[in-house]
């Protein structure tokens, strides 16, 4: 199924342990650009994070920002240094003795110096942390999935269109290219005869040079070409697979066609039809560079 590179997911968990919200947003990107902002405790389960969302969005610039939310926090704890408390309090009654000082020592005063408690983080349990975040990713990856093959599915209307434009337009490049040949053989004639007074020309030497001209302009073999890469366009669409850089590819070549037909062309109308046909493909490049 073609998809956008476009789209957004949000999933959301609450649990006793934990409470997370997951949102993942895609543009279009040349190749898959994974960045995760996320509280740095969780950095050791990154890589399964980037494999789960990898699964699922195989190009896209991917942004995917987790947050958690409050909750009682049990591996945080406070730590007394006895130790440094007691040589602070042992500092402090020196003090007063030898400056005769009446201010007595507070507890706050001694919870206000550097190190006497401190705030200690035991590590989490990661493994259960992931087990409660992954539902989260899930969802925020099913939400996004869902986003980027609805705006894929518009996209792939839009570009089938385009693509039976251009048909038409190389069906009308098709049924004029027979009279390309017989219209240079009646010009070349009369001009030889504007330039000849006796009106005595050499077939041989027209015949010729139509034969020569047939062989320059001739572009059966572009508008058989362009034509299977048409269906093949459009075959392509079809695969339920990443298929933007191989449907960029065909357009180059369908590109290359018309350019071709372009440059051979010494039919008016036949030239108006290649520019309209030049003209879809680029509206069709502009679509192709946000399919996944």
């Amino acid at each position: 199924m073609i998809r956008s590179m476009t789209g957004f997911g949000r999933g959301s968990v609450d649990n006793p342990k934990g409470s997370f919200v997951v949102e993942i947003k895609t543009v279009n990107h040349r190749y898959c650009d994974l960045n995760i902002r996320m509280p740095k405790s969780f950095m050791p389960i990154e890589d399964r994070m980037r494999k789960l969302v990898q699964k699922s969005v195989k190009r896209g610039k991917v942004d995917i920002f987790i947050t958690q939310g409050n909750y009682e926090n049990k591996n945080v704890t406070a730590v007394l240094d006895q130790g440094l408390a007691d040589s602070y309090v042992k500092c402090l009654k020196e003090l007063k003795e030898r400056y005769n000082i009446k201010e007595s020592i507070s507890l706050g005063l001694i919870s206000k110096f550097p190190d006497i408690i401190t705030v200690k983080q035991t590590e989490e349990n990661l493994d259960e942390i992931w087990d409660i975040l992954e539902p989260a990713f899930n969802e925020a990856i099913h939400m996004l999935l869902n986003m980027r093959e609805k705006e894929g599915i518009k996209l792939k209307n839009n570009v089938i269109l385009k693509c039976n434009s251009i048909k038409k337009s190389l069906e009308g490049i098709d049924d004029k290219s027979d009279i390309i040949v017989e219209e240079f053989r009646c010009k070349l004639n009369n001009r030889l005869k504007d330039l000849i007074n006796d009106n005595e020309l050499d077939e041989t030497r027209i015949a010729m040079e139509v034969a020569i001209f047939a062989d320059k302009s001739c572009i059966d073999e572009e508008i058989v070409r362009l034509s299977s890469h048409i269906i093949q366009f459009k075959d392509t669409l079809e695969l339920d697979e990443p298929v933007g850089r191989k449907l960029d590819f065909i357009l180059q070549e369908m590109n290359r066609e018309a350019n071709t037909i372009a440059s051979k062309s010494t039919n008016l109308e036949i030239t108006k039809l290649t520019l309209n046909i030049k003209n879809e493909i680029e509206k069709i490049r502009e679509q192709i560079q946000n399919i996944e």
